[in-house]
C-alpha cells in the first residue's frame, strides 16, 4: 500500500512540474484561449469528482507479446511504465486485449499487452494525431490563426484554419513545432456531450459546427495540449516531447460540404516523427511510392485517363478495360464454384426506395438526384442491397431456398468532394464485386467462413498477406443489444474456425451490424482495407423480409453484405502500385511482343501474332523496320510486356520463338506449340511465375 502510494504521490508530482514548466514555456495566450482552457480545466474537475474513486490496487498480471509476464497494479501501473520496466524503447502507444489504449492509461485488469512503435500503423496515426496537435496550437498561439480541425490520416497529420494578418513560412512552422514538443506538453482527455462541447467552443462557430457534424455518438474526445484545445479521437502520445522532427508538405484550400463559395479555410498537412531515421525510413517510402504510383503507371501505360467532363469517373482504354474485365472475371469463375447468382439492377430509382431503406436520412448529400416529369425526384444508387431487399420480397421464400447468394456488378455513384478525389483511389463512378447473402441464422456461421474462405483465396493469387478486424457494436446503434451480442460471438466463432490472424476492433462496427474488415499488406507494406463481410439486422426489418420456416411460421432472415475486392477501381491501382507496373501474365495487359529480324520471318510472325491472339493473349507485333534489334527489345521491357519473342529465319524455318522475359533472362528457342501451352497454363493457374 505504502509502495502504490508513493509511486502515485511521485507520479502525480512529476506530472505537475512538468504541466507548469510548460506552461511557462508556452508564453501568453490570447484571452479566447485562456477562456477555452479554463472551460476545459472547470470540466475536467467536476468530472474528476464524479469519478474520483480509491482506487482498488488489485494486483494483476500483464502478458507480454513475446510470452514474459509482467506484475502491475490495477489503477496504477501504466503501459509506459511496463514499457520501460522491460526496457521496449519506441513504444508510442499499445494495446490492451486489441483494443487501442494510450500509453499513460492506467492498466485495470489482468490483459495482454503489446507495445507498438512507429513501425506500425497505429503508432504512426498516434504520432501523427500528437502532431496535429501541436500543429494547432502553434498556429492558434505563434501566428494568430483560427484553428477549426485537426487530424490525422495515412498521410499525415492536418490542421485546417483561417489566417487573417499574416502568411505563414513553412520552414519556421516546422522550427516552432519542434520547439513547442520540445516542452513535453502534457495531453489531458476529456469526453464531452453536446452541451459541454458547445460551452467549450461558444467563441469558435465553424469549429463547433464541424465538431457537431463529427458527434456520431453522445460524447466527443476532446485534449488539451498546452493551452491549445483540440478535438481528437486518440489515442495519443503521453506527451509531446516523443515527437523530434516535424516536416510541412503542403498548404491548400478546403472546401466545406455543401458550401459553393470559398470558406477561406487552409488546410496545412505535414508529419512529425520521433527521430531522423524514422523520417529518412519515411522518405525512402515516399520515394518508392511515387515510383509506383497508379496514375503514372496508367498514364505509361496507356491503361486509363481522367476528364473534366466526368470529374471522379475513368476512362478505361482497352490495355485497362483488359484488367478490370479480367478481374472481374476472376470474381465470376469463383462465384460459380461458391454458389453466388448474378443479378443485374436498375441504377435509377425513387426516393421512395432511399426513404424505406433508410439511407435518404443519413446518405443523400452523397447521392447523385435528378428530377423527373411531375418534379419526382430519382437518385443514382450508391449501393445495390435496397433493390436485391426488393428482389427477396417479390415473392413468398421458403427456408428451402436459403441461403440466396446474390451477387451485382451494377454501376455505383457516389458524390464525393472534389477535393477528395485521387485517381483510381477516391472515384465518383465506381463498381464493387458486391454481393449479398440471405440466409438463417444457424447458417450464418458457414456462411461466414465460406466468405473469409473466398478472400483467402482470391488475396493467395495476388500474394497478399492480410489479417482480420472484428469490428462490434458502435455508439449509437440501431436495434436490439441481445442481437448484436450474438451476431458477435457468431463472427468471433467464424473468425477462430477460420484460422488466421485477427484482432478485435471495438466499437468500430456499422450502425446497422457488426463487420469483419480485411486488411491486406501490398509489396512495400502498406494496409489497405478493401475486403469486408458486414452483417445486417436493420434493412430486413425496414423491408419486412420473411420466409417460411420448416415450422410453417414466417422468420426474418439475416442479410450478410460482402465484397472481395471491394471497389474494382481502388483495387486496380492497389495492384497496379503493389506489382510496380509489371503485371502477372495472367492480369497483364502487355503479355507478349513479337520482333521479326530479317529475311522472310515477318509472315511467320504474323502467323505467331494471329496464334496467340486466337488462345486469347494480348499480344502486338513490332515491324518498325528503322529500330534495331535491342532498341525493339529494349522499348518492349519498357512497356512491360511479360514475354518478347524474336523471330528470325532459323525460327520460320523450325516451327520455333526465341524467348526472352520482361527482365532480360534469354529462355532460348522453343517449340511455338510448348510455349503456347505453357503460357496458357501460367495464365489459367494465374501463376505469378516467369518462367516455364
Amino acid at each position: 500500500m505504502a509502495v502504490t502510494q508513493l509511486f502515485r504521490l511521485v507520479t502525480c508530482r512529476s506530472a505537475a512540474r512538468a504541466t507548469l514548466r510548460a506552461h511557462r514555456g508556452y508564453s501568453k495566450v490570447c484571452p479566447a484561449l485562456s477562456e477555452r482552457v479554463q472551460i476545459f480545466e472547470n470540466l475536467r474537475d467536476k468530472q474528476g469528482h464524479k469519478r474520483r474513486v480509491e482506487a482498488t490496487e488489485t494486483r494483476l498480471s500483464i502478458q507480454l507479446a513475446d510470452g514474459r509476464t509482467v506484475k502491475g497494479t490495477a489503477g496504477v501501473t501504466t503501459p509506459l511504465f511496463v514499457a520501460q520496466s522491460v526496457r521496449v524503447k519506441g513504444a508510442l502507444v499499445s494495446k490492451v486485449n486489441g483494443e487501442l489504449w494510450e500509453l499513460g492509461r492506467p492498466l485495470e485488469a489482468d490483459c495482454e499487452l503489446r507495445l507498438l512503435g512507429f513501425d506500425t500503423d497505429e503508432g504512426r496515426r498516434a504520432a501523427w494525431r500528437t502532431g496535429a496537435c501541436v500543429l494547432g496550437g502553434v498556429l492558434e498561439k505563434a501566428f494568430g490563426a483560427e484553428v477549426c480541425r485537426e487530424g490525422a490520416s495515412e498521410l499525415g497529420l492536418f490542421c485546417d484554419h483561417r489566417l487573417h494578418n499574416s502568411a505563414l513560412s513553412l520552414s519556421d512552422v516546422e522550427e516552432r513545432c519542434k520547439q513547442a514538443a520540445a516542452l513535453k506538453l502534457p495531453l489531458s482527455r476529456l469526453e464531452l456531450n453536446a452541451e459541454e462541447v458547445r460551452e467549450l467552443f461558444q467563441n469558435n462557430k465553424l469549429r463547433l459546427q464541424l465538431v457537431e457534424e463529427q458527434m456520431k455518438g453522445p460524447t466527443i474526445t476532446v485534449y488539451r495540449c498546452g493551452d491549445s484545445i483540440v478535438v481528437c479521437d486518440g489515442p495519443l502520445l503521453p506527451h509531446t516531447g516523443f515527437l523530434k522532427v516535424f516536416k510541412t508538405l503542403q498548404l491548400s484550400p478546403v472546401t466545406l460540404p455543401n458550401q459553393t463559395e470559398s470558406s477561406g479555410l487552409m488546410r496545412l498537412l505535414g508529419v512529425a516523427f520521433p527521430g531522423e531515421k524514422d523520417k529518412e525510413e519515411w522518405e525512402r517510402e515516399q520515394e518508392e511510392a511515387r515510383r509506383r504510383d497508379h496514375r503514372r503507371i496508367g498514364t505509361d501505360q496507356e491503361l486509363f485517363f481522367f476528364n473534366d467532363v466526368s470529374p471522379g469517373s475513368c476512362f478505361f482504354l482497352p490495355k485497362g478495360a483488359y484488367i478490370y474485365n479480367t478481374l472481374t472475371d476472376f470474381i465470376k469463375s469463383e462465384y460459380r464454384r461458391r454458389g453466388f447468382n448474378e443479378v443485374v439492377t436498375p441504377t435509377l430509382y425513387s426516393t421512395a426506395l432511399w426513404e424505406r431503406s433508410g439511407h435518404w436520412e443519413h446518405y443523400s448529400e452523397n447521392m447523385f438526384t435528378v428530377t423527373s416529369e411531375g418534379s419526382q425526384t430519382y437518385a443514382l444508387k450508391p449501393m445495390n442491397c435496397p433493390a436485391h431487399c426488393l428482389m427477396f420480397e417479390q415473392r413468398v421464400r421458403s427456408w428451402r431456398e436459403l441461403p440466396l447468394r446474390w451477387a451485382d456488378f451494377g454501376a455505383l455513384h457516389r458524390n464525393e468532394l472534389s477535393g477528395a478525389l485521387g485517381g483510381l483511389t477516391r472515384v465518383r463512378k465506381f463498381c464493387q464485386d458486391d454481393a449479398h447473402i440471405f440466409c438463417t441464422p444457424d447458417q450464418l456461421q458457414d456462411e461466414i467462413v465460406a466468405c473469409l474462405d473466398f478472400v483467402r483465396s482470391v488475396y493467395q493469387v495476388f500474394g497478399f498477406s492480410f489479417h482480420c478486424l472484428l469490428s462490434t457494436r458502435p455508439a449509437p446503434f440501431l436495434g436490439e443489444p441481445e442481437d448484436w451480442d450474438n451476431a458477435e460471438q457468431q463472427l468471433e466463432k467464424s473468425l477462430q474456425h477460420f484460422g488466421e490472424r485477427w484482432e478485435l476492433n471495438p466499437g468500430d462496427g456499422a450502425f446497422y451490424g457488426p463487420k469483419v474488415d480485411i486488411q491486406i499488406k501490398d509489396a512495400i507494406g502498406r494496409q489497405h482495407q478493401c475486403a469486408t463481410i458486414q452483417l445486417d439486422f436493420q434493412l430486413p426489418i425496414r423491408f419486412d423480409l420473411q420466409y417460411i420456416g420448416q415450422d410453417g411460421q414466417p422468420h426474418r432472415p439475416v442479410m450478410i453484405h460482402r465484397a472481395v475486392l471491394g471497389s474494382l477501381e481502388r483495387m486496380i491501382a492497389i495492384l497496379a502500385e503493389n506489382f510496380g507496373g509489371k503485371w502477372p501474365l495472367w492480369l497483364s495487359p502487355a503479355q507478349v511482343m513479337v520482333i521479326p529480324v530479317g529475311g522472310n520471318s515477318e509472315s511467320y510472325s504474323k502467323q505467331v501474332v494471329q496464334q496467340f491472339c486466337e488462345a486469347g493473349f494480348m499480344v502486338d507485333l513490332n515491324d518498325d523496320q528503322g529500330a534495331t534489334l535491342n532498341k525493339k527489345i529494349r522499348s518492349a521491357q519498357l512497356a512491360q510486356y511479360n514475354y518478347i519473342f524474336v523471330v528470325g529465319d532459323k525460327e520460320s524455318e523450325s516451327g520455333t520463338v526465341n524467348v526472352r522475359c520482361r527482365g532480360g533472362k534469354q529462355l532460348g528457342r522453343r517449340p511455338t506449340e510448348e510455349v503456347l501451352t505453357s503460357l496458357t497454363r501460367l495464365r489459367d493457374t494465374r501463376s505469378n511465375l516467369d518462367e516455364f
